[in-house]
């Protein structure tokens, strides 16, 4: 039996930066995304929702096809799907910022374009937020491709805690698992949310809007990396965050270490920003 979405539902607002992303991988993240949405309109979860697609490279005719079919598919379920494109490069927060600052929402998803949702995600995710009004940011249960469980909680890092987990061979991180459990918050519950959670990743963010633009969404000068880790701590004093295993996704990404020199380049440009705002902890 459907649920009547009344006046009382609230609102969401979602965020997907696009730079050159696969497009098969993408569709299926936006298919994903438009049946968890309709699965929470149609239970009465939400009374709307609005798409902002941030295309931060060029425009293509394959792209633009993709979201040409999405858009139509999602008015069918009464989804708003809004593409922003022409800006350039501009970074991942910068362009997640140009729809969290003009959101007039509820709440507000920050999204990956290589993330999967499973149908129940986002009403799961909206319940318990509107159960617990002292939680301003929620982060979801993540496995991978394959299905083994991505930890995406974190406590707050040391350098050693990165080199170690982002560059060190196999072997090297054996001898540092206890670390990088606890690092990773690897004793968190499965059976139950968790509270006072310190950082949570930003592949999947589901946040109270009002939380997210007191604190004026992302720092813009983090281009790429670190920018999840320091709005989750900025957001802190707006609230609480947690962890909901019940709100799954699957999360197709790759590690920073693996993609190239300019990228490590921009993970340690980051690093120092993060660092030397929030404090240095070397070991």
């Amino acid at each position: 039996m459907t649920t009547i979405k009344t006046s009382t539902s609230p609102s969401l607002s979602i965020s997907i930066v696009i730079y050159r992303s696969a497009l098969e991988v993408l569709s299926e993240t936006l298919s994903t995304l438009l049946s968890s949405v309709s699965h929470s309109l149609e239970d009465g979860d939400l009374s709307s929702a609005q798409i902002t697609l941030v295309h931060n490279a060029v425009p293509c005719p394959q792209l633009s096809a993709l979201i040409q079919d999405f858009t139509q598919r999602a008015a069918k379920k009464e989804v708003q799907v809004r593409l922003l494109e022409g800006h350039g490069n501009i970074g991942y927060g910068r362009g997640h910022n140009l729809a969290v600052l003009a959101a007039s929402s509820d709440y507000h998803l920050i999204l990956n374009p290589d993330v999967k949702l499973v149908e129940d995600s986002l009403s799961q995710g909206l319940r318990f937020m509107a159960d617990h009004s002292e939680i301003v940011a929620l982060s979801p249960a993540v496995v991978g491709e394959d299905g083994s469980k991505q930890y995406v909680c974190k406590r707050y890092p040391s350098v050693l805690d990165f080199v170690i987990r982002g560059f060190a061979p196999n072997f090297v991180k054996g001898w540092f698992s206890k670390r990088l459990a606890h690092y990773e918050m690897q004793d968190l519950p499965e059976q139950e949310p968790s509270t006072d959670i310190p950082i949570i990743s930003g592949c999947f963010m589901l946040f109270r809007t009002q939380a997210l633009q007191g604190v004026e969404g992302f720092d813009d000068r983090y281009f790429l990396y670190f920018e999840d880790f320091d709005l989750s701590l900025r957001v802190h004093c707006k609230g609480a965050l947690a962890y909901l295993p019940s709100m799954k996704i699957v999360h197709l990404g790759g590690n920073s270490a693996k993609k190239g020199l300019r990228h490590i380049g921009m993970f340690a440009r980051s690093g120092l920003r993060f660092y030397n705002t929030h404090g240095w902890r070397l070991l």
